[in-house]
């Protein structure tokens, strides 16, 4: 095990995710449900999916198309999905 890619990974995903939708969400789930280790769990096997995707198409990819390429393409990806959430179309 690379413990160094595991803490970089970890960091970045944790800053990433701190404060986004997903964690707004979760927060309202287990207010309204009054449920939050129900909530935890479903959310937490959503994410653990969610990111298990991304790593097999990241890797898959990866093999395929050089990285700046795909940087780049993430990129307009999220001015893309910038644009969409300030026209309120996403």
């Amino acid at each position: 095990m690379d413990w160094r890619v595991l803490l970089t990974t970890f960091g970045v995903i944790f800053l990433a995710e701190m404060g986004d939708k997903t964690q707004l969400a979760a927060m309202t789930m287990a207010a309204q449900t009054k449920r939050p280790w129900t909530v935890f769990i479903g959310s937490a096997l959503a994410l653990t999916a969610v990111s298990a995707i991304g790593v097999v198409v990241g890797s898959v990819v990866g093999n395929y198309i050089p990285l700046i390429w795909v940087k780049r393409a993430a990129a307009v990806a999220f001015i893309i999905i910038g644009i969409l959430i300030l026209m309120d179309k996403f």
